[in-house]
């Protein structure tokens, strides 16, 4: 009888979805004016899939479990710098429990893609990303004023974990005030300064004194969004970097 109760209570855990595993959320097709842009044409996006919050160290831990090439003692470093993983106490043990839920960083590029793949999903476009970004949050907070006050914070840690904030209209989490997020093309945000690699770049957008000319001078934090993509490597792992997953409709 007892080893029929713990089966039953083993079951019972192993079917109940943690409150904080992420939810596939519908973003509806339209048009939007990306932030920090000279030139303010509407964008169109196609309607998409995104997570609902960024991937949680436990969502990450499954993921190296099962791809052991992507844990931090055999990661390649063509693919992540020395820092990937570094706060995880090894492979498989990303320390205190309560870190289950909070968003797994010090992740590269290669490593977001993959476990992405991994899911049947990829990365969401800068477009995407920013189109979803701009939607109001449902407890009137607003938004540039979320974001410049969590700058002014600067890096905190331990991170808190994901779906503490209040949902944009969406229902999606976390889009401002807890991390950065890898997008599949982070690196044609600004202009390199080498004529060669500039021909798909983007060269509307603006910074420093040039604000002046934007339709929304006072859009700095997009600005810092873009600026912070433009400096970054694939291979890069960052403190407060991490991602979440989209996918076609």
């Amino acid at each position: 009888m007892g080893g029929l109760i713990r089966c039953l209570l083993l079951a019972a855990v192993l079917c109940t979805e943690p409150t904080w595993a992420a939810q596939d959320i519908l973003v509806p097709a339209g048009e939007f004016k990306m932030p920090a842009k000279l030139n303010q044409k509407n964008l169109k996006v196609a309607s998409f899939y995104i997570d609902s919050h960024p991937v949680t160290n436990a969502e990450f831990l499954e993921f190296v479990r099962q791809n052991p090439e992507w844990r931090k003692s055999k990661v390649k470093k063509l693919f992540a710098d020395k820092s990937y993983l570094n706060y995880w106490v090894s492979d498989l043990k990303f320390g205190d429990k309560v870190m289950a839920a909070s968003p797994v960083v010090r992740v590269s590029w290669f490593a977001a893609r993959e476990y992405c793949a991994w899911k049947g999903q990829r990365l969401p476009s800068t477009n995407e990303w920013e189109y979803v970004a701009l939607r109001p949050i449902n407890n009137e907070t607003e938004i540039k004023t979320l974001i410049l006050e969590w700058y002014g914070r600067g890096a905190e840690w331990p991170l808190s974990n994901v779906n503490k904030s209040s949902p944009n209209n969406l229902g999606v989490h976390d889009m401002h005030g807890l991390i950065w997020e890898w997008v599949e093309d982070f690196n044609t945000s600004l202009v390199t300064g080498e004529s060669r690699a500039d021909g798909g770049l983007d060269k509307d957008l603006f910074c420093g004194a040039g604000a002046s000319g934007a339709a929304d001078p006072a859009d700095y934090a997009a600005f810092m969004r873009f600026a912070f993509r433009s400096s970054l490597q694939a291979k890069y792992t960052v403190q407060n970097l991490g991602f979440r997953c989209a996918k076609n409709r």
